[in-house]
């Protein structure tokens, strides 16, 4: 082709051929898992493209960062469309995420030498949650603000530094104009220039080491070579036929289901009843809920909170932590803790949707 022959005459594209054509994914039962990783890559592209085009039209002030939202979803042309597909790729990234990172833990793709792609890979979900707390408060609607304020409440329950966190997150003492300021500058300035670094540090990391294949399937394989498929063209395409089910099922989302604006934040309002976060922070707030307020000497929940913390240190860490997988070799007592967080969180997600139905 004419353009990779100018291509050429320039820059030297042996590497990237040699990589495309020695570049190889392992086939086993639980090679569907691979295809997470990509997808939640293509939904972050979504995520950008999108976000670009709603920033041209946002303002990040109390006063007009409601109607700036209501402008593009009833002025601008496909505004409402752009928003929807914004709003509901927020929410299936985290999802696809959540089981990307609860795959690679469960075959155990931790194992030495894979330390640092799992955590940079656990940095990754943090920074994502964080897109989307960021994210929630711009409309600056009922339920964004009060769902910030009840989520900067809690981060200021952290031992020693929760008052001046809360202060940081909120840009002064309550959630104001400031805080949707600071937000906005968070969302699409810090956390972008931040996932670009730990993202191609990730993606670099993956394309040294290779796909991980699980202790299970190695060890049935041991002493035979394991079945492989080429990344190009087979693999390359069944990443991108899912990725095409993805875009349809978020335009069938964005069009049959809107996403709603709500109405304007009033600080002076009181809470609405049966007010709860997005629901990936649900099970966070449901399990705040059953913390008594004082558990001896101790805040319900500061214990709470530092549970939580403790939580995710254990699982940014868990490579360290489980020592079989030094040896690259699988442990069933950090398999079934993983099995209990994952039931853990949804339990208590539906009981956060189902509990004040009850009542």
């Amino acid at each position: 082709m004419r353009i990779t022959a100018w291509l050429e005459e320039r820059i030297d594209l042996t590497p990237l051929r040699h990589l495309i054509q020695q570049k190889v994914i392992p086939v086993h039962r639980h090679t569907v898992w691979y295809y997470f990783g990509g997808m939640t890559l293509f939904l972050f592209g979504i995520q950008v493209a999108t976000g670009i085009l709603l920033t041209l039209y946002y303002r990040p002030s109390a006063e007009e960062a409601y109607e700036s939202v209501q402008f593009i979803m009833t002025e601008v042309q496909f505004g409402w469309l752009v928003r929807s597909i914004h709003s509901w790729s927020a929410n299936l990234m985290v999802l696809t995420m959540m089981i990307h990172l609860f795959s690679v833990y469960l075959t155990q793709a931790y194992r030495t030498p894979r330390e640092l792609t799992w955590v940079t890979g656990m940095l990754l979900f943090g920074i994502v949650l964080f897109f989307g707390f960021s994210g929630y408060l711009l409309p600056w609607n009922v339920l964004s603000y009060f769902a910030t304020k009840v989520g900067t409440e809690i981060a200021g329950q952290f031992p020693l530094v929760g008052r001046f966190l809360m202060q940081l997150l909120r840009g002064g003492d309550e959630v104001s104009g400031a805080t949707v300021s600071r937000f906005y500058g968070i969302h699409i300035a810090i956390l972008p220039a931040t996932i670009t670094v730990i993202l191609g540090l990730h993606l670099f990391l993956v394309q040294q080491q290779g796909m991980s294949v699980p202790p299970t399937v190695e060890r049935a394989h041991r002493g035979q070579p394991l079945k492989t498929m080429p990344f190009v063209p087979n693999f390359l395409l069944r990443d991108l036929f899912g990725w095409f089910i993805t875009l349809g099922l978020l335009a069938a989302l964005a069009a049959l289901s809107p996403w709603e604006l709500g109405q304007k934040a009033d600080p002076f309002a009181p809470a609405p009843a049966g007010i709860r976060p997005e629901w990936y922070f649900v099970y966070m707030f449901q399990s705040l809920k059953y913390i008594p307020a004082k558990v001896g000497p101790f805040e319900g929940e500061v214990l709470g909170v530092l549970g939580f913390s403790l939580g995710g240190l254990f699982l940014l860490l868990v490579p360290f932590l489980d020592k079989k997988s030094t040896l690259g070799e699988s442990s069933p007592l950090f398999r079934w803790i993983g099995i209990g967080i994952i039931a853990y969180i949804v339990i208590c997600t539906v009981l956060g949707y189902v509990a004040p139905a009850v009542k």
